[in-house]
This record gives C-alpha cells, sequence and structure tokens, in this order.
C-alpha cells in the first residue's frame, strides 16, 4: 500500500506526522510557524504536489498538507467510499483536531469543492480563501461531463486500476515542465498497485456523482465565505477549469478578490509555478 513507501528527504523534506481519523489514519505535515495554511490536493496527487510552496513559505506560515484517505501516504481503510462528501467529513475532522482558527485553505483540483465544503461548516474559523484551477458548483462544461462518464466507463476504470492511468498520462499531460523522474516515482509509488487506486479511480466518477454537494457549495459558498479576501491563481494552459468558464463563477462568490494569472502553467500549477504561487500568497496575505 502507498503509505508504506518512504520520500526522498531531498524532494520531500518535511517529517511525516499521523492523525487517526474515523475511518483511518491519515498523513499530513505541518511545517513552520506563523498564520496557518492548509494545502488540500486533487486527483492523483498528495501532499508532495506542494512541497516546494511549503518550503518557500514555512519561514512566514504554518503549512499544512495532507493527504486524503486513498491517497499519498494516508491509509486505504476497508470499506471506506473515497466520495467527496466523505473526504470533505475526514479533513473537517483533521481541521477540528488540530484547533485551526483564523487560518488560510488553498485548493487545487478536487481540493476546491472539499476544502470549500471544511471551510463553510467553520466560516468563522477562516482567514481567507486561494483557488486554482478547480471548482466548487455542478460543472455546466460539456467536455466535464464526458470527462466524467467516460472516465467512469469500464475500460477506463480498468486503465485506471490496472496501469495507473491517471499517473501515468494526466501528470505529464498536466505539466508545462517536463518532471524528473525521480519526482514522478513520488506519484506513481504511493500508488503502486490496484488497491492503491480506488481513491484515484472514484473521484472522476464524483464529478457527477457528488452533484447534491456541488450544488449545496454553490449556494454556500458566496453566502458565508464570499466576504472573505480570496486569492486565485490560475493555470492559463490547463485542459481542464478553463478561465473563461470557470474565473465568472468565482468573481462572482467573491467580490474581494486578487487574480494571478500564470501564462504557461497547466492543470498542475504547484508543478509548474510553486514560486509564483508562494510570492502571491506572501503578497495577499503576509
Amino acid at each position: 500500500m502507498g503509505f508504506q513507501f518512504a520520500p526522498d528527504p531531498e524532494l520531500y523534506p518535511f517529517q511525516s506526522r499521523w492523525f487517526d481519523s474515523s475511518p483511518g489514519r491519515l498523513h499530513y505535515v505541518d511545517e513552520g510557524d506563523g498564520p496557518a495554511i492548509l494545502f488540500c490536493h486533487g486527483n492523483p496527487t498528495w501532499s508532495f504536489l506542494y512541497r516546494d510552496i511549503i518550503v518557500a513559505l514555512r519561514d512566514r506560515f504554518r503549512c499544512i498538507a495532507l493527504d486524503y484517505l486513498g491517497f499519498g501516504l494516508s491509509e486505504r481503510p476497508p470499506g471506506f467510499g473515497y466520495r467527496i462528501d466523505e473526504h470533505a467529513r475526514v479533513v473537517g475532522e483533521f481541521v477540528d483536531h488540530l484547533g485551526l482558527d483564523g487560518y488560510l485553505t488553498m485548493g487545487q483540483d478536487w481540493g476546491g469543492p472539499i476544502s470549500m465544503a471544511v471551510a463553510v461548516e467553520r466560516a468563522d474559523r477562516v482567514r481567507g480563501v486561494v483557488l486554482g484551477n478547480t471548482w466548487f458548483w455542478p460543472t455546466d462544461v460539456l467536455s466535464t461531463k464526458i470527462f466524467s462518464r467516460v472516465m467512469s466507463s469500464p475500460p477506463m476504470q480498468y486503465a485506471i486500476l490496472q496501469r495507473n492511468f491517471f499517473v501515468e498520462r494526466l501528470i505529464p499531460a498536466g505539466t508545462t515542465r517536463r518532471l524528473s523522474p525521480a519526482v514522478m516515482e513520488h506519484y506513481r509509488r504511493v500508488q503502486a498497485d490496484p488497491g492503491a487506486r480506488k481513491g484515484v479511480a472514484e473521484m472522476p466518477k464524483q464529478i457527477l456523482a457528488a452533484h447534491p454537494l456541488l450544488e449545496r457549495l454553490g449556494r454556500e459558498v458566496p453566502a458565508k465565505l464570499g466576504a472573505k479576501p480570496a486569492l486565485f491563481v490560475w493555470g492559463m494552459k490547463g485542459f481542464a477549469f478553463r478561465p473563461g468558464p470557470s474565473l465568472p463563477h468565482l468573481r462572482k462568490a467573491f467580490p474581494d478578490h486578487v487574480l494571478v494569472e500564470l501564462p504557461t502553467a497547466k492543470h498542475f500549477i504547484q508543478e509548474d509555478a510553486p514560486g509564483e504561487i508562494a510570492a502571491a500568497i506572501l503578497d495577499r496575505f503576509g
């Protein structure tokens, strides 16, 4: 299972920490001092995705990055369904366990809906919001719906589970810069066998299956969090969550926002532009 993998301390120079959530053991890192910022990843990544941003910010912020159950070094507990609402409940339990108050929250890809689901329940404890190449409302983009249906089909579920399709194909396709073999191994080795990839396989189904949650977030995020200061960091070459359809939703939800365009970044903005993202966070919230 993925949690048996030992990251290279040169690439991931952090102390591993653990939280025993109700369904299973959650891995996270908690680095630095100062105002807390919670980093929420997407699919098929883990806290490793935020490594360069954490290194850049930990002198000024308390940087907390977790791995959802079924991802990274966290457990793959029997009976866990890997639905987005289940992930959000576990992350909420984690935030409460740490007693986070006055915290910033950052989400990319599925980290957007998950971080927002946690934040709307704790709005009085949220200082500000950072979002990049993500969403938190029911998708009305045809290509996204098609992606969900195709990735949920038996042939593609086989490719995801048996061939590690998301890691082997979508991470390279979603980054402008070519990732080193060592970096790719850190994504590959935590999803080393089909049993470790159940969470990865479930997330594309959730684009449509999580419609009730996304519908609720579409209402509650503006109502409960819309007055918070927000930062949008956007990979302008991303194949998902293109700025044209996505940014109007975000601008309307968060009137007090700053947009930082990342002109050469694709979907995995933390790999393509970690320095620019860290600088934008410091400028907005430092």
